[in-house]
């Protein structure tokens, strides 16, 4: 009896465990083609740790890449163990292990038959955000400034590819001072693509939306949406600016899928409803959030 309760416990915990993994592995292959296969032919500079290593290994290319990240992402380790989690920390010691060994083994050549510089910065954007953004998805670090954009999420709100794009920005400079400013520059666009791409992964597919309704047929709109969507809904009291008459007005929020119900539910039950749909950078709650539970 005693192990077969054991494994009833242990088995939800190994299994997120392993999915979590899998994502790290999967990001990281896909991040250290990024890299090695466009990032060091075509000379450009990656962000964050990465970037610094690659600058480092540009001016002394018997040093590895895979050994300068995993060295240069010891003290983020520690502003993780003492700002995110004692399970974000543990798993970003593994999540770098397991990159700095992709950026090692998976050696160029690799079959990115593109020539074109921008074409490759594009390439490479593509290739490094969608890499990061599973990584951050499966609720690991890879290390880097991933840590970093993990804990201003946290505490202040910035989203992951603002932080990434912003540091960045800096890393350029310096790049563009030791070597050229034609490399530094496809760098931006590789980074500017990263960016956006790895916001999509983390928070676009999960996007929520924030639905306002003003209608006289309020009491009608708001039961179905809580029965037949299952989302709740607050009665917001206003008045007119004009009529000075007051107004009951429905606030809900609801994901990207369900909006087109909602729309529906409100234009049968009145065509004439005032709806505004707004986009939202995150949500926090049990059954609607989208935040990332790092």
């Amino acid at each position: 009896m005693m192990p077969d309760r054991f494994l009833q416990q242990v088995r939800p915990f190994l299994k997120t465990v392993g999915w979590n993994i899998s994502l790290l592995c999967i990001g990281s292959l896909l991040a250290a083609i990024g890299v090695n296969g466009i990032l060091v032919p075509h000379h450009f500079v990656s962000g964050g740790v990465t970037g610094i290593a690659l600058i480092v290994h540009y001016i002394f290319p018997p040093l590895p890449v895979g050994l300068l990240y995993a060295l240069a992402n010891v003290p983020l380790f520690l502003a993780g163990w003492f700002f995110v989690s004692r399970r974000f920390f543990f798993y970003s010691i593994i999540g770098t292990l397991i990159f700095s060994a992709a950026l090692q083994w998976v050696q160029v050549p690799v079959p990115v038959p593109v020539q074109d510089k921008m074409l490759a910065a594009l390439l490479a954007g593509l290739i490094l955000g969608a890499g990061s953004g599973i990584i951050l998805k499966s609720l690991v670090s890879s290390g880097g400034t991933d840590i970093l954009s993990v804990i201003l999420l946290r505490h202040s709100s910035i989203r992951l590819g603002t932080t990434l794009l912003t540091f960045n920005s800096l890393l350029l400079v310096v790049a563009a001072l030791l070597f050229t400013l034609e490399d530094a520059l496809y760098t931006l666009v590789y980074l500017f693509v990263s960016a956006r791409v790895i916001d999509l992964v983390v928070t676009g597919f999960s996007q929520r939306k924030a639905v306002f309704i003003i209608s006289p047929r309020w009491r009608s709109i708001s039961p179905r949406i809580l029965n037949e969507i299952h989302r709740g809904v607050t009665i917001l009291h206003g008045q007119g600016g004009f009529s000075e008459q007051e107004q009951h007005i429905l606030y809900t929020v609801v994901t990207f899928r369900e909006l087109a119900s909602v729309k529906r539910i409100v234009h049968s039950e009145d065509p004439a409803a005032f709806v505004v749909v707004s986009d939202t950078n995150e949500v926090m709650g049990n059954r609607i959030g989208n935040q990332p539970h790092w």
